[in-house]
């Protein structure tokens, strides 16, 4: 059976990804910080499905989290197939709104700890001749809005570079680019959703679905659903100043910072 380790497991599109590989065999590792969810979603995912699942209680905003995380990626004793690189969150307010410290935390969390914990895994991943990384971006990588679309930007550009020096390796790397997923995600950043129209959203096990076909098929962007991948095919030809503009409103009306 192989092994499977995903960060910000708990919620989510991470309970998703966690839902979904234990489903289909695979013994999983479980990140998140919160070790009573943690133990809970183990025990349910164990009890349903017969597999293995190891929990870890890390914070990827501290140096000691990322640590012990690289740790459980470099064990070569239990080697870890697939990492699923999904903890993230949204900051509410604008640009100079949002404290210095905040917006560090988040760059800490979607490129320091994303660089890092790839490599932990790649490395021993191209060795053994195959395994797989799931970065989990956003559509706000293909725009100009802030901190978070510029975190999303580094992880889509990183994660497509990485792929191509890893290619012929058995190594595949692909960034995951959803749009509005019904989550917790706006709910922790204290973000309201009332005013996002229902088209917008996705489901977070539909989206998983698509993203390990998009993996299989050895992509190295997915844009799981059809209406995001035509908006996405409209921001290629709208002028970036017009873009700028656009992207300011929407994301002050809908999006992170």
């Amino acid at each position: 059976m192989t092994t499977a380790l995903i960060t910000g497991a708990t919620a989510g599109i991470g309970a998703a990804f966690a839902r979904r590989l234990a489903a289909d065999g695979h013994n999983l590792v479980l990140v998140a910080r919160n070790a009573e969810r943690l133990r809970e979603q183990a025990t349910e995912l164990h009890d349903r499905h017969g597999i293995e699942a190891e929990v870890l209680r890390a914070d990827l905003s501290e140096d000691d989290g990322i640590g012990a995380v690289e740790d459980r990626l470099t064990d070569r004793r239990h080697p870890v197939d697939l990492l699923v690189n999904n903890a993230g969150f949204g900051n509410k307010g604008q640009y100079l709104e949002v404290p210095m410290a905040d917006e560090l935390k988040m760059l800490k969390v979607h490129c320091e700890a994303v660089l890092r914990l790839t490599s932990a895994a790649a490395a021993g991943m191209r060795e053994r001749g195959r395994g797989g990384v799931v970065n989990v971006a956003s559509v706000a990588a293909f725009v100009p809005r802030g901190t978070y679309g510029a975190s999303k930007a580094w992880v889509v550009q990183f994660t497509q570079g990485a792929a191509k020096d890893m290619a012929g390796s058995g190594v595949r790397l692909m960034a995951l680019c959803p749009g509005f997923v019904r989550t917790e995600f706006h709910q922790r950043a204290g973000m309201g959703t009332g005013n996002i129209p229902g088209w917008m959203w996705l489901d977070a096990d539909k989206l998983v679905e698509t993203a390990l076909a998009d993996l299989a098929r050895g992509k190295s962007v997915s844009v799981p659903d059809p209406r995001y991948k035509a908006l996405m095919g409209l921001v290629k030809v709208t002028p970036r100043g017009l873009l700028g503009g656009v992207t300011s409103k929407t994301g002050r009306k809908y999006g992170p910072q």
